[in-house]
């Protein structure tokens, strides 16, 4: 195993000192529990916006904490669940008397622990509501789920619910659009390698030299088949024809189209991929209005991609648009 690390029992603090060193102007980071929060919360008369899953998957979560986008975020160990009580301290952290959203991943141990982590806020009177992400077409119930994973649409969920917060909607109004984005959101992704767990030291699971896996969870969960390596062009077309089936998509919807790196593909690939699944929307009669390169939800140092597909309305639009000020994305500022 090689890797840019020094103790494996230590990795997420001190890649979370490091966070926090290099963005005192964005983020706080709260240690005991591990939280990461934007520098100017609570903000008063703000619904809060937080989230959070197993450390690994970088830069979500706490990449996306800021203006426009998550007001914190939990890291838990690599690949493993944050805990209640780092969810219920980000909450009140982030209560600004509007109450607050938990974008929840669907996976068994997210979804536990931010229930409880929502039931022990309401018993100290703050309002919260969830919004699960279940987008994931390639399998109905994996080593980690009941139904669909949640992948790729989290990412859009916490931009465009970050806006719609940033603008002032209530409660009430940020979880509808995160809806839109549930509803209207699918994703699948692929493996070239496996990844390697820092405290665990070996890869999680075996991988020929000339096969993939299509299909693939973003902990490394098996996917729909493993076949040798096939062009890049095929690849897109084997995720992009489940996801546009799985969606009541019709001619001449608009759509974000996101192309994401699992860790371990460099750019110049992603766009490769990106410029053929252009053309596959457009031949299934999608406008691509809104797009997003890059590793934004990754597996460790996996090789791989994943496509994300969310229609777009004039909503979804002008909150994608909106100012975002993060560690990992920022536009409009």
């Amino acid at each position: 195993m090689k890797k840019l690390i020094n103790d494996p029992e230590n990795v997420v603090r001190e890649s979370l000192m490091g966070m926090a060193a290099a963005h005192p102007d964005l983020i706080r980071v709260n240690f005991d529990p591990n939280y990461v929060v934007r520098a100017d919360a609570p903000v008063q008369g703000k619904v809060g916006v937080i989230s959070g899953g197993g450390s690994g998957h970088e830069p979500m979560h706490g990449g996306f904490v800021g203006m426009g986008m998550l007001d914190a975020a939990c890291p838990g160990a690599v690949f493993t669940s944050p805990t209640p009580d780092q969810m219920l301290e980000a909450t009140k952290a982030v209560n600004g008397g509007a109450g607050v959203l938990h974008i929840v991943k669907n996976y068994t141990g997210d979804v536990m622990n931010f229930e409880m982590a929502a039931d022990l806020a309401k018993g100290e009177g703050i309002e919260v509501k969830s919004l699960l992400i279940e987008d994931d077409v390639a399998v109905q119930d994996s080593l980690y789920t009941a139904g669909r994973r949640g992948v790729g649409s989290t990412v859009l969920a916490e931009k465009i619910c970050g806006a719609a917060a940033e603008e002032g909607r209530s409660l009430e109004q940020v979880y509808e659009v995160g809806c839109k984005v549930h509803d209207w959101g699918r994703s699948m992704g692929m493996a070239l390698t496996s990844c390697v767990v820092p405290h665990v030291g070996q890869p999680t699971f075996d991988l020929p030299e000339n096969e993939m896996e299509i299909g693939i969870g973003i902990h490394g969960e098996p996917g729909r088949t493993r076949m040798e390596i096939k062009p890049a062009n095929e690849i897109v077309e084997m995720l992009m024809e489940p996801v546009i089936n799985d969606l009541p998509y019709k001619q001449g919807d608009e759509v974000l189209l996101f192309l994401n790196g699992m860790g371990g593909t460099p750019l110049i690939e992603l766009y490769l991929a990106y410029n053929h699944a252009v053309k596959v929307a457009e031949k299934h009669g999608l406008k691509v209005v809104r797009n997003l390169v890059g590793p934004y939800i990754t597996s460790l140092e996996m090789a791989g991609m994943s496509i994300t597909l969310l229609k777009m309305d004039e909503d979804l639009i002008k909150l994608w648009d909106a100012p975002v000020k993060t560690p990992a994305l920022r536009w409009g500022v």
